[in-house]
C-alpha cells in the first residue's frame, strides 16, 4: 500500500503541475497577445490625437481652413481627417481625425464655436483706480481683468482667475490675499473689441427686430418689457405698450435699439440678445427698472433655455428707484462695450441690499455699484455683490453676443 500510495501521489502532483503549466502557459501567451493589443491600440490612439492637434492647429492659424487631412501615413500608421460644419449659421464646426495601426481604429472629434464674451462670469479692461474687491464679493465663474486686481479682506474667486496686471492690496498680503479657489494667472492679455455693438445691430436688421428711430425721437427712450412669451414696448413713461409674441418680433433673438436710452424689466422666456447703441448724452445705455430673470430657472431646472445677452455702446445702469432699494436679481450676461455695469447714485443711495447676479458682466471700465466702510468692509451705501455664473455660457452663449474673435474647442470626444 505503501508503494502504491507514493505512485498515486506521485501521478496526482504530476497531473497538478501539468495543468497548471498548461495554465501559466496559456497565461504568458494571453499576456502578450494582449500587451500587442493594448500598443497597437495605443499606437492607433496617439496617431488620432496628433492628427486632431495638427489639424486643430491649422484651423486656429487659419479660420478658412476646411480642408482636412488625406489619408497619410505617419508613425507606421495612418491617418486621415475631416472637416465638416455643425452649424452654418453659429460657426460651429467639427474636426473627426481617424488614426489606423496594424488594423485597429482610434476616433478622436473635436467641436469648435466662436469664443464668446459671455463665457466670462466677469471682465473688464479697467478697473476704475479705486474700486476693491472686498470680503463681501464672491464671483462664480471665469474671471479676468486687463487691469489690476485690487483686494481687501480675501474676496473669493470660484473659477479660473486671470489679469494682464498684477495683484494689488489695500493693506498687505496676510490680510487681503484673494481666495483663488479655481486658480489664477497674470500676464493674460484679452482686449476688449469695438464692434460688438455694431455685430449686434447687424443681426437685429438680419432676422431681428431694430426699432425705428422715428418712432422715439423726442423722448430718446425705450421701455422694454419681457413677459414670458410675449414683448412689451413703448416710447415714454406713460405711452401706450404694444405688446407682440417675442419670436414673432425677433425670430433669431437678437433687439436693438439704435440712439437711444432701453429701459428694461421683465421675465424672460425664450433666448434673445438685446443692445443700445449712441453717442450723444443719454445715448446708448441700458437701465434696469426692476429685476430681469427668467422663466425657468437654470438653477433649479438644468433642462432650462431661457438666455438673455444685455449689450450697451456705454453703460448698464441699475436704477435708483423704489423696485431697486432692496435687492435686485439680475439673469443675463452683460456687456458694455464703451463704458461699465453700474448703479445710479451708489454713493447718495441707502443701503440696497444685493445685486443678485446669475450670468456675467464684460466692461470696458468696472463702474461702483456701492461703497464699504474700509475698516470693517460693512456696505454705507448701495449694493454688496452676489455674482453666480451660469455654467451654460461655458458652451453657448446668447444670440450674435459679442466674440472674443478666436474660437475654441468646447468639446473633445476620444
Amino acid at each position: 500500500m505503501t508503494g502504491k500510495a507514493s505512485l498515486l501521489l506521485i501521478l496526482g502532483f504530476s497531473l497538478i503541475f501539468l495543468v497548471f503549466g498548461h495554465n501559466f502557459a496559456s497565461l504568458t501567451t494571453r499576456g502578450v497577445d494582449n500587451m500587442v493589443d493594448y500598443y497597437d491600440e495605443t499606437v492607433a490612439h496617439d496617431i488620432a490625437v496628433s492628427a486632431a492637434n495638427m489639424a486643430a492647429n491649422e484651423f486656429f492659424l487659419d479660420n478658412n481652413w476646411n480642408a482636412g487631412f488625406p489619408t497619410t501615413s505617419y508613425n507606421g500608421g495612418t491617418f486621415k481627417v475631416n472637416f465638416s460644419i455643425v452649424d452654418a449659421f453659429r460657426k460651429v464646426y467639427r474636426i473627426t481625425s481617424v488614426g489606423n495601426f496594424n488594423n485597429i481604429t482610434s476616433n478622436v472629434e473635436i467641436t469648435l464655436k466662436p469664443s464668446s464674451f459671455s463665457k466670462f462670469a466677469y471682465f473688464s479692461m479697467s478697473e476704475g483706480g479705486n474700486i476693491w474687491w472686498t470680503g463681501n464679493d464672491t464671483v462664480w465663474g471665469p474671471f479676468h481683468t486687463q487691469d489690476h486686481i485690487r483686494a481687501f479682506q480675501h474676496p473669493t474667486f470660484m473659477g479660473k482667475a486671470s489679469s494682464f496686471k498684477s495683484l494689488i492690496y489695500k493693506n498687505n498680503e496676510k490680510s487681503d490675499k484673494p481666495n483663488f479657489n479655481g486658480g489664477y494667472a497674470s500676464g493674460v492679455n484679452l482686449p476688449l473689441p469695438t464692434d460688438g455693438v455694431s455685430n449686434l445691430e447687424a443681426a437685429a436688421a438680419s432676422g431681428g427686430f431694430v426699432f425705428n428711430k422715428a418712432d422715439y425721437t423726442k423722448a430718446k427712450t425705450v421701455y422694454l418689457t419681457f413677459a414670458g412669451d410675449s414683448i412689451k414696448y413703448k416710447f415714454s413713461s406713460t405711452g401706450k405698450e404694444t405688446t407682440v409674441l417675442g419670436k414673432t418680433l425677433a425670430p433669431n433673438g437678437v433687439i436693438f435699439a439704435p440712439d437711444v436710452t432701453l429701459r428694461i424689466k421683465g421675465t424672460v422666456k425664450g433666448q434673445y440678445s438685446i443692445g443700445a447703441s449712441g453717442n450723444m448724452a443719454n445715448q446708448g445705455s441700458v437701465i434696469l427698472d426692476d429685476d430681469i430673470v427668467y422663466n425657468s430657472d437654470p438653477r433649479t431646472n438644468p433642462n432650462s433655455k431661457d438666455m438673455l445677452g444685455i449689450v450697451a455702446e456705454n453703460d448698464v445702469v441699475i436704477a435708483d428707484n423704489a423696485a431697486n432699494n432692496s435687492s435686485i436679481s439680475i439673469f443675463a450676461s452683460i456687456y458694455c462695450e464703451n463704458g461699465g455695469f453700474t448703479a445710479e447714485n451708489y454713493s447718495s443711495r441707502p443701503v440696497s441690499g444685493d445685486i443678485n447676479l446669475y450670468g456675467g458682466i464684460i466692461h470696458k471700465t468696472r463702474g461702483a455699484v456701492g461703497t464699504f466702510d474700509s475698516k470693517t468692509g460693512k456696505t454705507l451705501s448701495g449694493f454688496a455683490k452676489k455674482y453666480r455664473y451660469d455654467d451654460r455660457f461655458l458652451l453657448t452663449s446668447p444670440p450674435s453676443f459679442p466674440g472674443t474673435g478666436m474660437f475654441e474647442i468646447v468639446s473633445w470626444y476620444e
